[in-house]
């Protein structure tokens, strides 16, 4: 469908649904209508319906521009010849972007209503907001390795540039503690494989308030197995305690529920209509 005639169709089943909503009785509701006018020549108008309130009946036109930038007086002033040539007709223009200064005036003068109709822009459809403020706890645990161990075994200084490259954190190039990825059943043993501790029993001797920042264990003669680098000795775990505040906002976002935005251009009122045609002011 050609995008002009869909603006169209558009309008026609907004104004339709105000209608129905407001209860007011509606005679015929017709798109792409021609209208004589007094002069004898037909106008060609976009949406036209006529509709009765209190006993007495109304027409209508709407004029409808899918303009991509305000809409200016000439175009106002082409619809006020219209409307002038009808029979009792009343207009209304509709666009998605709004009017130049000079076609609000004109527009004003002459009693033609000016309405932005379209779909609603970010700013618009948020209706809430929803803050939380979290407090986050993490412990790590880290190693520091058997330095005589190291030195025929591992290049530290190669994984001391690992670690910075992947967290991006510089401090890993002045600090002896690593963190080492342990198989999910490892414990601590000693040279022989003999298990002297597990995980879970050393994390058993952490307090259970963590009231300093970090707590170290020593160990003599200690090797724990690790997913990368196989065996490996070390000397001391270190549970390192690290308290974090993180803000988070979340815009509630009713754009996906909100149908289209109708607003009165003169008079800055502006109706939120939701699937269904529900408005809300």
């Amino acid at each position: 469908m050609n995008p002009n005639t869909e603006y169209e169709k558009f309008a026609q089943e907004i104004y339709q649904g105000l209608l129905n909503e407001e209860r007011i009785k509606a005679i015929q509701v017709q798109h792409n209508v021609k209208l004589r006018g007094k002069s004898g020549q037909l106008h060609q108008v976009d949406v036209y319906w006529e509709y009765e309130l209190a006993g007495v009946n109304h027409k209508v036109a709407i004029e409808c521009k899918n303009y991509n930038k305000p809409v200016f007086v000439g175009k106002v002033r082409d619809f006020y010849g219209v409307l002038s040539d009808l029979n009792n007709v009343n207009g209304i223009m509709v666009t998605k972007v709004g009017y130049q200064k000079g076609a609000k005036e004109f527009a004003a003068h002459y009693g033609i209503n000016l309405k932005e109709l379209r779909l609603p822009n970010k700013e618009e459809s948020i209706i809430g907001r929803l803050e939380l403020n979290l407090n986050i706890s993490i412990t790590r645990r880290l190693f520091l390795l058997d330095d005589e161990w190291a030195k025929s075994n591992i290049n530290l200084e190669g994984y001391r540039k690992y670690l910075m490259f992947f967290s991006g954190d510089n401090d890993w190039t002045t600090t002896n503690y690593f963190p080492l990825e342990t198989l999910s059943d490892a414990k601590i043993c000693d040279k022989n494989g003999i298990p002297i501790m597990s995980f879970d029993e050393l994390e058993d001797k952490l307090p259970s308030e963590n009231t300093e920042p970090e707590y170290i264990f020593n160990f003599e003669d200690a090797y724990i197995d690790t997913r990368n680098m196989g065996r490996v000795k070390i000397k001391k775990v270190k549970y390192v305690f690290i308290q974090e505040r993180e803000k988070k906002v979340f815009d509630i976002d009713a754009r996906y529920f909100i149908k289209a935005i109708l607003k009165d251009v003169l008079n800055g009122e502006i109706k939120v209509i939701a699937p269904g045609l529900k408005s809300t002011k």
